[in-house]
C-alpha cells in the first residue's frame, strides 16, 4: 500500500524557518515527481514546489526565494525547507507524488499544519 507520511509541520514565527519531509513507502512504481501542495483556510488548494524525475523544479512565485525543494532519492523521501516564513504561508502542507504504473497515479499525504504567527 502507497503511503506518503509528512512531517516537521509547527508553529514559528513570522521570519523563522521550518523543513518538512515526506517518505513514500510500500511503492515499486517509478516516480514521476513529487512535490508539495498547500491549503489555507476557505481557499483552494495550491502547487508550492515539486521536482520532477525529468524537467525543471517549480515553485509557486509566493515562495520563489525562501524555500528550497530537495529530495533524497534513496530514501524515497522529499523534504521543504521554508525559510523567511509569512503569517499567509499559514496553511496545511500536503505532500504529492506521481507514480507509474503503466498509467500516472497521484498519491497524497494526509497533510501537516504550519502556522506563522505575526
Amino acid at each position: 500500500q502507497v503511503q506518503l507520511v509528512e512531517s516537521g509541520g509547527g508553529l514559528v514565527q513570522a521570519g523563522g524557518s521550518l523543513r518538512l519531509s515526506c517518505v513514500l513507502t510500500g511503492s515499486r512504481s517509478s516516480i514521476v515527481s513529487m512535490g508539495w501542495y498547500r491549503q489555507a483556510p476557505g481557499k483552494q488548494r495550491e502547487l508550492v514546489a515539486n521536482m520532477p524525475v525529468d524537467g525543471d523544479t517549480n515553485y509557486a512565485d509566493s515562495v520563489k526565494g525562501r524555500f528550497v525543494i530537495s529530495r533524497d532519492n534513496a530514501k524515497n523521501t522529499v523534504y521543504l525547507q521554508m525559510n523567511s516564513l509569512k503569517p499567509e504561508d499559514t496553511a496545511v502542507y500536503y505532500c504529492n507524488a506521481d507514480l507509474e504504473v503503466g498509467t500516472i497515479h497521484t498519491y497524497w499525504g494526509q497533510g501537516t499544519q504550519v502556522t506563522v504567527s505575526s
